[in-house]
């Protein structure tokens, strides 16, 4: 058995990171908000609702304005992926640039039990267009990349995922199983963990938990991780416990849960649009095999259409 060392995990502002577009930063807020400090979540928030009042600031103001420590300003930019605060404050700027320039300010999506269904619809429609944006944003296309050449090459692939997680797993499968790629789903965590004992190098095993810290998708992630298999999480959360175990972390919008929309609404739609990207890029390194594969199996369904 071949194993192997994860040295690094988790922090967006992890050594030769690429810091995000002003455009991501909101997104990258929304993400990590859930997971940041009390004191920190204070800055972040103060950063995303008013980019052009904070980036006057120095980091000695910032600390002022939300009750914080110079320090905690400081980790709080390396979090959103900043080497520091001087970054954060040119990306401030050029958020606050593009916001003056005309944009939209956010609506309100919480739906009430009593809305008007035309009102729900335009709620819904704007809600998933927002998730959607968020994960386009905070999408690491290095990461995709590198995940992309592991999938294209992959003797077999194991897609793991539970709950609304287990659909998306399925849904990604389907589609490399069209290209001709050997894949498999798996929502039983006794069956992901005996197959994921199978897996070597030139395997891959993808993880799919928006908290990051499902068990039941972990354990099969970890062992496939221990027995030398390339390994990629996608979830919402980038310093979850599952990242532990990622070779490539891909990362999700967090979803904006309410009392009549579960969080599980929100992160399917952005697992989808993740999981969509990881496929196109995989069919278009594997062209010359995907596409003959891809028109036989339209070929064998196309029957049923006719009836």
């Amino acid at each position: 058995m071949t194993q192997k060392v994860k040295e690094s995990f988790g922090s967006a502002g992890s050594a030769g990171a690429t810091p995000p577009a002003p455009a991501a930063l909101a997104a990258k807020v929304r993400t990590l908000a859930p997971s940041m400090t009390r004191s920190m979540q204070r800055v972040a928030e103060a950063v995303a609702n008013d980019p052009a009042g904070c980036a006057a600031l120095t980091v000695t103001g910032l600390a002022g304005l939300t009750g914080t420590s110079e320090a905690t300003v400081v980790r709080t930019a390396r979090l959103l992926g900043y080497p520091g605060y001087r970054d954060l404050r040119l990306a401030l700027a050029g958020l606050a640039a593009q916001q003056q320039s005309g944009r939209a300010p956010a609506l309100t999506t919480d739906i009430a039990v009593d809305d008007p269904l035309a009102d729900v619809v335009a709620k819904l429609a704007y809600d998933e267009q927002q998730t959607l944006a968020d994960t386009a944003a905070g999408l690491d296309t290095v990461q995709l990349g590198a995940a992309v050449g592991a999938a294209a090459t992959a003797r077999r692939i194991d897609v793991y995922g539970v709950g609304a997680s287990g659909l998306v797993a399925q849904d990604l499968t389907q589609k490399l199983l069209r290209i001709g790629l050997i894949a498999h789903a798996h929502s039983d965590p006794h069956l992901a963990v005996t197959n994921a004992v199978q897996l070597r190098g030139g395997d891959v095993a993808i993880a799919i938990t928006h908290s990051g810290a499902t068990g039941d998708v972990i354990e099969p992630l970890r062992v496939a991780f221990e027995h030398g298999a390339t390994t990629v999480a996608i979830t919402g959360r980038p310093d979850g416990p599952v990242t532990q175990y990622a070779d490539h972390v891909l990362t999700t919008s967090t979803a904006r849960e309410s009392e009549l929309r579960p969080a599980a609404m929100s992160s399917r739609t952005s697992q989808l649009l993740v999981v969509d990207c990881l496929f196109i890029g995989v069919a278009q390194r594997t062209y010359d095999s995907a596409a003959p594969a891809l028109s036989a199996s339209y070929e064998a369904l196309a029957h049923r259409h006719r009836r």
